[in-house]
């Protein structure tokens, strides 16, 4: 795999390498929001690269090894060698279709020699756990899935993902990634604190949460957030929700605030937040959010790795970047200080982040730092 990373701030920070381009070249873009900002230099990646695939998605941030960006677009350049890649797209038409589309998605793209996909989603019209259980009773357990939902800042109006060498809203992509000499690695932590009492979820449909123990939703989380409480949704990143199913054995998961509604005191999270479960409300805490990071990176296997040109492409929840403020490259550090020194790493701050959990099957990760570590190893000569 040849592997060049660049970065796009009113021009590019270097030559883009034309010599890339080829039907097995990927093209991985994270860039701000501003549709009218972006697509002048995705026109000119499209043109410089006309036989790869190029996916990408809107932001809360943009990442380029341990620095944080705004506003700007960061590429990925994979030119593989022994490796194949297939696209596919899904448009959305609600986010009540999320698992149809989830098993439509790995249905196109399943293959006896499918290794891992990646997927980029809208932020916004699309319930990530249902997408993940979409995907899930398609794929056996041994193929990874990775992958994150756009962002938009913390305004939470409009995300985009790539369509087409077109910026696209409700839509879904997603890349397969095939061969025997393909290589990915995983791992993902939050490191949030509890705070106040664990509570039943007493009323909810999929990702709408209306009751906890019997009382209105938004109320009780109004009264924890206080003051803060003005600022919803935007201020419910900073408070999070733990989120602990009835009878089963799988780890905890975070669920984030996506909208709130005063009429019926409900309040939307990015995945579902089912009845009977437990839910407890999260604080942050900077050194446990930072370590939280290195341990992410101090999950991922890769003992396969034999000093391949590798790509790490990390994936933080927007509520952590508001916590953290002018800390949040620390996690960016945390994070390559745990892999090997040649690592590149590109990502992106966003709604919703997409990684295994202990059982193997992917899932729906909120306020979570994910790392999805890509590479390939060389084909034997005869």
């Amino acid at each position: 795999m040849r592997l060049a990373n660049y970065t796009y701030l009113d021009k590019w920070n270097t030559a883009l390498d034309t010599s890339l381009d080829s039907s097995q070249t990927l093209l991985i873009v994270f860039g701000s929001p501003d549709m009218e900002r972006i697509q002048k230099p995705l026109n000119e990646l499209s043109h410089a690269f006309p036989q790869a695939t190029i996916i990408g998605a809107s932001t809360a941030g943009e990442i380029m090894q341990d620095e944080l960006l705004e506003d700007a677009l960061v590429v990925t350049v994979m030119c593989f060698e022994n490796s194949t890649i297939r696209l596919v797209s899904q448009v959305v038409t609600s986010a009540e279709y999320s698992f149809e589309n989830g098993s439509f998605i790995a249905e196109t793209l399943m293959s006896d020699d499918l290794k891992t996909i990646f997927v980029l989603s809208d932020g916004l019209n699309v319930n990530g756990s249902q997408l993940t259980k979409g995907i899930n009773t398609v794929l056996p357990g041994n193929i990874v899935v990775t992958g994150g939902l756009a962002g938009d800042g913390d305004r939470f109006e409009q995300t985009w993902v790539i369509v087409e060498g077109e910026l696209r809203p409700n839509y879904i992509t997603a890349v397969g990634f095939y061969g025997e000499y393909i290589h990915v690695g995983y791992g993902s932590k939050g490191g949030w604190d509890r705070l106040g009492i664990s509570r039943k979820v007493t009323r909810s449909t999929n990702n709408i949460l209306y009751e906890l123990d019997g009382q209105p939703a938004l109320d009780i989380y109004k009264r924890y957030l206080g003051e803060k409480a003005e600022g919803l949704p935007a201020t419910g990143l900073l408070f999070p929700l733990e989120l602990q199913e009835k009878g089963s054995d799988e780890e905890s998961k975070v669920r984030t605030i996506l909208a709130v509604n005063e009429e019926d005191h409900s309040i939307t999270f990015a995945g579902d937040i089912p009845e009977d479960s437990y839910v407890t409300l999260m604080k942050a805490n900077f050194d446990r959010l930072i370590d939280g990071a290195s341990q992410a990176a101090e999950m991922v296997m890769l003992e396969e790795h034999r000093g391949e040109p590798l790509l790490s492409i990390a994936i933080s929840c927007v509520g952590r970047r508001l916590v953290l403020k002018q800390r949040t490259e620390d996690e960016l550090e945390a994070t390559l200080e745990s892999l090997p020194s040649q690592t590149q790493q590109i990502g992106f701050y966003s709604y919703g982040e997409i990684s295994p959990l202990a059982t193997g099957s992917c899932d729906l990760h909120n306020q979570t730092m994910t790392l999805t570590l890509l590479w390939e190893s060389d084909a034997p000569t005869a």
